[in-house]
C-alpha cells in the first residue's frame, strides 16, 4: 500500500492593507490582484486593531446575492440583522456562517467603542443550482464549536469538517468544507490528512510555520497565506515561537463566475438581474 503523497506549498500570498464598509481597516488576502479567487473562496479578509477609529463605522446595511459569508470573532462584538428580522451578537470564539442565497440586506455593526477587535471574514461561492435558495444562518458561540488536542502542543478548534472523529458544528454539502483554528506551541508538529480533491490553504496570524518537511518544506510567516497542493497528507511544523493559523479546505465548484460587488452569479445576465432585484425591493 502506497503512503499518502505529502501536500506542499503551491505559493505564499501576503495579505495587502485596504478598508471596506464605512472605513473599517483590513487585510485582503484572497480577493486582491495577488489571489483573486481560490475556487470556491472568493474573499478572505482578516481584521484585528486596538484603536477603535479602525473599526467603530462598522458595515452598514448591504446587500449579498449567491454565495455565503463567514465570520469568525477571535476578540470583541459584532452585531447583525438583516432585512428578514434576523439579529445576533458574535462574541469572542463565536462563528457565522451566513447564506445569502437569493438576496439579503443586512448590517455587522460593533458592540464596542474601545478595545481589541480581531478576526476573519471568508467568502464561499454557491453552486448555481443553490444560488436562489433561502437565506439561511447556521450561527455557534464559542461552547459549541469542539477543541481537540490531537498531539501533545497542538490544539484545533473544529468549525467545520473532522479531526479525529470530531466534526465542527458547519454543515455545507455544496463544498464539503474544511474550517480549523490551529495553535502549535513552541517546537511541536501535527500531522493531518486533506479532504481529497480540495483545495486548501493556510494563513498564519500569529507566530510561524512550516508546511512539509525536509525538502518540501517551505516556511509560512505571520500574516502569510499558503496555498496548499500536492498531496493530502499535511505537515506542519513550528519553532520557537509557536504559531496560530486557519486551516480550510473545500470542494472546487469549477463553475463560471460573473461577480461585481455583493453580487456572485454564474452569467451576466444573472447578474444584472441581482442589480434589478435589489433596486426594486425584492431582496
Amino acid at each position: 500500500m502506497s503512503l499518502p503523497e505529502p501536500v506542499r506549498v503551491l505559493r505564499t500570498i501576503r495579505g495587502m492593507p485596504t478598508s471596506d464598509g464605512a472605513g473599517v481597516r483590513l487585510t485582503r488576502v484572497i480577493g486582491g490582484p495577488s489571489l483573486p479567487d481560490l475556487d470556491p473562496f472568493l474573499l478572505l479578509d482578516e481584521f484585528g486593531t486596538d484603536r477603535a477609529e479602525d473599526y467603530i463605522a462598522g458595515f452598514p446595511e448591504h446587500p449579498h446575492r449567491g454565495f455565503e459569508t463567514v465570520t469568525y470573532m477571535l476578540d470583541g462584538r459584532m452585531r447583525h440583522r438583516d432585512n428578514h428580522g434576523n439579529e445576533g451578537l458574535l462574541t469572542p470564539g463565536s462563528v457565522q456562517w451566513m447564506t445569502a442565497g437569493r438576496g439579503l440586506v443586512h448590517s455587522e455593526m460593533p458592540e464596542q467603542e474601545s478595545g481589541q477587535m480581531r478576526g476573519f471574514q471568508l467568502w464561499v461561492n454557491l453552486p448555481a443550482r443553490d444560488k436562489m435558495t433561502a437565506p439561511r444562518y447556521q450561527e455557534f458561540a464559542p461552547g459549541k464549536i469542539p477543541v481537540v488536542q490531537p498531539a501533545e502542543g497542538v490544539q484545533v478548534k473544529v468549525i467545520a469538517g473532522t479531526v479525529e472523529g470530531t466534526a465542527g458544528p458547519i454543515a455545507q454539502p455544496a463544498t464539503d468544507p474544511l474550517y480549523l483554528d490551529i495553535a502549535l506551541e513552541a517546537d511541536r508538529a501535527w500531522t493531518y490528512s486533506l479532504p481529497e480533491g480540495h483545495n486548501a490553504f493556510v494563513y498564519v496570524f500569529e507566530g510561524g510555520l512550516t508546511v512539509g518537511e525536509q525538502d518540501a518544506a517551505r516556511d509560512v510567516a505571520r500574516q502569510e497565506l499558503a496555498v496548499l497542493g500536492g498531496g493530502e497528507q499535511l505537515h506542519l511544523s513550528t519553532g520557537s515561537d509557536g504559531a496560530r493559523l486557519i486551516l480550510v479546505a473545500g470542494r472546487p465548484l469549477r463553475e463560471p463566475v460573473m461577480r461585481h460587488g455583493p453580487f456572485v452569479m454564474n452569467t451576466r445576465e444573472e447578474l444584472m438581474q441581482a442589480f434589478v432585484d435589489f433596486q426594486e425591493g425584492r431582496f
